[in-house]
């Protein structure tokens, strides 16, 4: 029966384990749990390919606990019912350790099941998800756990599995293939740090080979968009999006170039649009307030045109936002306004400002507005806050040069 590649070597010690030295290096703590023999519940968090189940099934042979393994996507109350009906018994004399893989497609009733089972130590939980676990995992199992986050690998650590995997290849073929130079590293750049990736593009390298040699021409052609990692409603999409306007906001273009590349080769143009008009106002704002209508145009050009075509005028955008001058003067105004009306802190009208309908109609005195084209500058003292926070202030001048004269102008008539 076949058997994919990743799976007939995948490691059987931590050591032949590649990355995550954050947790399994010398002096990682899942390291060191693991040289302990005493496997608390645990949940795995990371891309795929990143040795999650690697290192739960290393994990299991190192306790007296009887392995047991299920699947979220196609387990059911049924399965964990079964697993449960062996607990106390002579098939599982020193309790069960329970690998359960994609803990996110169970629901919380399923979840809610194990509760009491890894409560008393019967069943020791090592769950993985390709989610974040603190959205998609029970709070009553997340409080029984340790999360460790395994992270997408570095190309150096993927091309020391990919050799490995090349040498295994050769060594059952009667007679073994030559690698252009470059076809290991390539592979390992282009797997987007997915071991899995690697591995399956290079089995199929060697079952389709021409010749005795694995071309680089190859190579480009069997991983290509291979290193696209993203998922619409998962982490990589949010992360994706967070990244392209962080880089807006921090005045770095090629990382906004790179951010934006990243969410149109994965079809999503409506979040980059999204994304570009917020900046435009959040990040930018009255330090040059024709950037919004600026990048709305290019964003209506870019859905006119849709993809490829739309790259150009988002481009356009981004390298406006990047290098424009900053200020965040308008969300700090707006967001202390709201923070006081969330807080009750709100209110009659003033007098002076209510609509002209309630003149003779029983108030005490007239309306009283004065109106600000009849002075001089137009402008003129007057009350326009609520009695009760009429001393408020929202707006503060930013340190740029289009705030600065603004605040300047207005001192000089205010005075």
């Amino acid at each position: 029966m076949y058997k994919p590649l990743a799976d007939e070597i995948r490691p059987r010690s931590l050591d032949e384990v590649v990355g995550q030295q954050h947790i399994l290096g010398p002096n990682g703590l899942l390291r060191r749990i693991a040289d302990s023999g005493q496997i608390p519940n645990m949940i795995f968090y990371g891309p795929s390919g990143t040795g999650k189940t690697t290192v739960a099934r290393i994990l299991a042979e190192k306790t007296n606990r009887s392995l047991r393994k299920l699947n979220a996507t196609t387990a059911g109350i049924a399965d964990i019912k079964q697993i449960i009906a062996e607990l106390d018994t002579l098939l599982t004399p020193g309790g069960v350790l329970l690998y359960l893989d994609e803990i996110q497609y169970f629901n919380k009733k399923q979840q809610q099941s194990l509760l009491e089972f890894i409560e008393d130590g019967r069943i020791t939980l090592i769950a993985s998800t390709t989610e974040n676990p603190y959205f998609c995992v029970f709070n009553a199992v997340l409080s029984r756990s340790t999360v460790f986050e395994f992270k997408a690998l570095q190309a150096r650590d993927v091309e020391l599995a990919a050799q490995r995997a090349a040498d295994f290849l050769n060594a059952r073929r009667e007679t073994p293939l030559k690698l252009e130079p470059g076809v290991l590293r390539h592979i390992s750049s282009a797997c987007g740090g997915d071991v899995r990736k690697a591995m399956n593009a290079l089995e199929l390298l060697f079952s389709a080979a021409a010749g005795d040699t694995v071309t680089l021409a190859d190579a480009r052609a069997v991983s290509q968009r291979s290193a696209m990692r993203y998922d619409r409603e998962g982490d990589e999409h949010f992360d994706t999006l967070s990244a392209l306007m962080k880089s807006l906001r921090g005045s770095d273009p090629d990382a906004a170039l790179h951010y934006l590349a990243r969410l149109l080769e994965a079809g999503d143009l409506i979040g980059a649009c999204r994304r570009i008009l917020c900046s435009a106002s959040e990040d930018i704002g009255l330090a040059y307030p024709q950037a919004v209508p600026i990048v709305k145009a290019c964003v209506d050009s870019a859905l006119q045109l849709g993809i490829p075509e739309g790259r150009l005028p988002l481009a356009e955008a981004c390298i406006l936002l990047a290098t424009a001058p900053k200020s965040n003067s308008v969300v700090m105004a707006i967001d202390r306004a709201i923070a006081d009306v969330r807080a009750g802190h709100s209110g009659g009208f003033p007098r002076e400002l209510q609509n002209v309908h309630a003149d003779g109609t029983g108030f005490e005195r007239e309306q009283g507005y004065l109106y600000p084209h009849e002075f001089p500058g137009h402008w003129v003292r007057q009350q326009y806050l609520p009695d009760e926070i009429k001393n408020a202030r929202y707006y503060e001048y930013g340190d740029n040069r289009n705030e600065q004269a603004a605040r300047a102008y207005w001192e000089q008539i205010k005075k």
